[in-house]
């Protein structure tokens, strides 16, 4: 009962009369507003980040795209390693990635992978994957004249614009080229199909 009374005596210490209501009122902060320093823009309005893997963010543009690099190399192209563990093989760009600028090149980069078991009785095996390098760390081969060289673009007179090896001349970018890569590309998944459906 003591605490009852007290309560009531506490609530009418409280005067809530109509003029002194606070309710649809702004509250005003006993900090003045104008000791504050005025809001400075952000420098980097862009703050969004992508996931991408779980230990990978990339930055990425305001419409919350990740920003992708241009790359001198292309998929089908053949390229010499320039620098690693690989230094001087040469292959074939098999996948490019363009959001972190690394390509998987044929027979390059190795890596050790153990795979489970994915069916009762089927044993478990250890397989060889091509990972991924930078793109920085490869320059353009040229397997007639056997040398490396850095890439160029030019307009053809037909207006098609292509890409050619500064050293040599040579053009990168031709119409058969691209068709044979296609076909092989086609014949590769109809492969694949026929393998899985099998």
């Amino acid at each position: 009962m003591a605490t009852m009374s007290a309560l009531q005596s506490s609530f009418t210490s409280l005067s809530l009369s109509p003029s002194s209501s606070f309710l649809g009122q702004r509250l005003i902060s006993p900090i003045s507003l104008s000791v504050t320093s005025p809001v400075k823009p952000a420098e980097n309005p862009c703050l969004v980040l992508a996931k991408l893997k779980r230990w990978e963010r990339k930055e990425c543009k305001p419409n919350s795209l990740p920003i992708l690099h241009k790359m001198h190399v292309k998929f089908g192209d053949t390229v010499k390693v320039i620098s690693g563990r690989d230094k001087g093989k040469i292959g074939e760009v098999t996948k490019i990635f363009t959001h972190n600028s690394t390509i998987v090149i044929k027979d390059v980069n190795l890596k050790t992978k153990h795979m489970k078991s994915r069916e009762e009785g089927e044993p478990g095996q250890i397989v060889k994957i091509e990972a991924p390098i930078h793109s920085s760390n490869v320059m353009l081969y040229s397997k007639e004249k056997d040398v490396v060289s850095r890439v160029g673009h030019k307009v053809l007179e037909d207006g098609q614009k292509v890409r050619y090896l500064i050293k040599t001349g040579e053009l990168i970018d031709t119409i058969e080229k691209w068709k044979l890569l296609k076909e092989a590309k086609d014949k590769e998944t109809t492969q694949v199909a026929v393998t899985s459906a099998s």
